[in-house]
């Protein structure tokens, strides 16, 4: 008689448990949250500015200055209006990172 624990388990649970267990991170959310990117910010942003995680319900974006962070900032409001509808996965709040080589 074989237990549960024996019984296949999808390579994807597999790294999404991990994910969570390393740095409660989300990776489903971040892959939706990316597709929903572009309808949320202008195209500059867009292209210059990504989601990189979310993780503890916050959203982290790499922004490539200082500039980019301030109008992330400016528009928090309405970018966590439109991450809402992933319901209770929706990040509450998000950080921008500065990385220049992004």
């Amino acid at each position: 008689m074989r237990r549960r624990e024996d019984q296949p388990v999808a390579i994807g649970d597999i790294l999404q448990s991990l994910a969570k267990r390393v740095r409660r991170v989300d990776l489903a959310v971040i892959e939706e949250v990316r597709g929903l990117w572009p309808t949320l910010v202008d195209d500059v942003i867009a292209q210059r500015c990504r989601p990189e995680m979310v993780k503890n319900g916050v959203l982290l974006v790499a922004v490539p200055s200082g500039a980019f962070a301030q109008r992330i900032l400016e528009d928090n409001d309405a970018i966590l209006a439109g991450l809402a509808v992933l319901g209770d996965r929706a990040p509450h709040s998000l950080r921008p990172l500065v990385s220049p080589s992004h």
